[in-house]
Formats: structure tokens, C-alpha cells, sequence
């Protein structure tokens, strides 16, 4: 478990631009079931790959013309059981710390890992997850 002043800025880094922090497994069942079209669920992370990659990525590639209509994130290491609970809904991938998920219609379409994230940049990400909007909005 991380001090909550350490992690305070890195969450704000993604609830700022819009994402609902889900700090329960109850808020992670319900976002994935009742977020309409499209949800985009992160699991943020204090690693370095996730600021200086995964959070910049995300955030960039909201820029799309096409986009998911709910932003949602829980955090690892922080918010254990509504990470638990959102990993049980990323299956069959194995848990992964940073992580994105995207769902269309409460199912799981698209997924990057860990070393999805960690080998690339926040703009190869971006492109990446831009790419899956198109296709599946």
C-alpha cells in the first residue's frame, strides 16, 4: 500500500482529464456493465512506465475524433480490491500493472499490457489505442 500523498497526483493525472476513480469492486462491476458503448478502464500504476508512457498515451490519444464515452481507473497497489475486481474482467489476460482496457458494449475488445507499455511511447500508445477506437466506435 502506497501513502495516499504519493499516489494523489498520479491519480489526478487521469481524474482531471475525466476518469471516475473506482475505489470498490461494486464500482468496477457497475461501470463495465452500465458505461453505454465504450469504456476505457486503465490501471494505474507508480511505476515509471506508467508516467512517463501509459498516462501521457491515454490522455493523448483521447484526442481522436472517435473516442470511448467513459473513462474509468483503479489503482494498483492502492485500490487492491477494485483492481482485483477489474483484472477479473480482463480475462484471459494475466494481471498486469500499468494495464488498459477497452470495452464495447461490457466486453473486453481491446488490452495492453505491462510490456505493451513499458517497450513503447506515449505516442506509440496513443496510436495504438486511437487505432481500436476506430475500429470498434
Amino acid at each position: 500500500m502506497y501513502p495516499p500523498e504519493l499516489v494523489k497526483p498520479m491519480k489526478e493525472d487521469l481524474t482531471d482529464v475525466g476518469f471516475n476513480q473506482l475505489v470498490t469492486p461494486d464500482s468496477v462491476d457497475e461501470i463495465i456493465e452500465n458505461s453505454g458503448e465504450s469504456l476505457l478502464l486503465v490501471v494505474n500504476s507508480v511505476c515509471g512506465c506508467a508516467a512517463g508512457n501509459m498516462r501521457p498515451g491515454v490522455k493523448l490519444s483521447l484526442a481522436n475524433d472517435k473516442k470511448p464515452s467513459t473513462l474509468a481507473t483503479v489503482f494498483a497497489g492502492v485500490d487492491g480490491e477494485a483492481t482485483t475486481q477489474a483484472r477479473k474482467h480482463f480475462l484471459p489476460y494475466p494481471p498486469s500493472s500499468p494495464s488498459i482496457a477497452l470495452f464495447k458494449d461490457g466486453k473486453l475488445v481491446h488490452f495492453l499490457e505491462r510490456h505493451h507499455i513499458e517497450g513503447g511511447t506515449a505516442a506509440m500508445i496513443a496510436e495504438n489505442l486511437s487505432e481500436a477506437y476506430n475500429e470498434y466506435f
